[in-house]
């Protein structure tokens, strides 16, 4: 891996929420960075599943009032896209090698290194969930936590790898098209916010086909590779010596693949919530359902949600709205022993 020395920043236009974006080269190729919040706080890492960026995975999570005070009041956010997805971004030539899942970690600990980050708290969701894991598995000093939705941990099973191939062929030769957005529309949400012939798509579902239309099919191809060609990490999964909070929705294509991880995991430093109704990106679907959860599990690093922020008797934190089993402190993780959760 190169030397940190070697990166470089270049300042781009505010987007939204006052964040300031970086490009960071990296021995692997550019990488754009979102920075949002003070930069002396701990830092918290994303990083997007296939096709999206922090707009179209995290922006769900970041908006609701609750969750905003609680991770800005604690963390300087660190929202990293995978090569190519960022706003803007030109197509990357279908000749240049693919990344390995591996140049990818690798990739983040640059970043790291460049912006001077110490140990971080991650986020991911899915194939992000899964750099980030590897991440941590190859760089444990530098990850203090994983916040993990619907995570992978196997290499993909035949069923996946031939559903990714489909999608391969179909960007190659017909680039983001309706076929491949109605894939991938699979892939995130539950079919209940996906609509039907009666029932007309979600807001969030229809924001995020339109987010789609902004990918390059090139940008997406490369990562979908890289996450095809995956190889399985479950061996380093006991050696992770990071807490660990995952969620998954129980109609996620995913779902079995997050119980197997949660099997493997130090039942002593990990936790599980399945959320009811829900795919696999919760974060969009149901991010009410990560608050109570994320609020226990910081408390195990003595952070806390500002008491300053007002609830209102319909706020997902508000006690009469959750169930009196998912109030015990060790139900929900703050002891951090292994759960099996279910919020709807």
């Amino acid at each position: 891996m190169a030397d940190s020395s070697d990166s470089v920043s270049i300042d781009m236009e505010t987007i939204s929420l006052g964040g300031k974006e970086h490009l960071v080269k990296t021995s692997k190729g550019s990488v754009s960075v979102s920075v949002f919040g003070d930069p002396d706080k701990p830092a918290l890492v994303t990083y997007p599943d296939l096709a999206l960026n922090h707009l179209s995975c995290f922006q769900g999570l970041f908006f609701c009032p609750e969750a905003f005070s609680l991770l800005l009041h604690n963390f300087c956010i660190y929202h990293i896209s995978p090569p190519g997805h960022e706003l803007g971004a030109d197509a990357v030539s279908l000749d240049e090698p693919a990344l390995s899942a591996d140049d990818l970690a690798d990739q983040i600990a640059e970043v790291l290194n460049f912006l001077g980050l110490g140990a971080v708290m991650c986020m991911g969701v899915t194939a992000g969930a899964y750099i980030l894991t590897l991440f941590a598995i190859k760089y444990r000093h530098h990850v203090v936590g994983l916040i993990l939705i619907s995570p992978l941990c196997k290499a993909p099973s035949w069923t996946e790898w031939l559903y990714n191939k489909v999608m391969l062929n179909v960007l190659y030769y017909y680039g983001m098209c309706g076929v491949v957005k109605e894939l991938l529309l699979k892939r995130y949400f539950s079919k209940e916010v996906r609509g039907s012939a009666q029932v007309p798509e979600s807001d969030i579902v229809q924001a995020c086909r339109r987010l789609l239309d902004e990918r390059q099919s090139s940008n997406v191809l490369k990562f979908l590779e890289a996450i095809n060609g995956r190889p399985d990490i479950t061996e380093g999964l006991r050696k992770l010596q990071c807490r660990s909070l995952l969620f998954v929705g129980d109609n996620s294509p995913f779902h079995s693949e997050a119980l197997h991880m949660t099997s493997k995991l130090d039942r002593r430093y990990s936790a599980l919530v399945e959320v009811q109704s829900c795919g696999s990106m919760v974060t969009e679907e149901q991010p009410h359902a990560m608050l109570i959860p994320m609020e226990y599990f910081l408390m195990g690093y003595g952070l806390y949600r500002p008491s300053t922020v007002s609830l209102s008797p319909r706020s997902p934190l508000s006690p009469s709205c959750i169930a009196p089993e998912l109030l015990s402190p060790e139900s929900m993780g703050l002891k951090l022993k292994p759960i099996k959760t279910r919020i709807s």
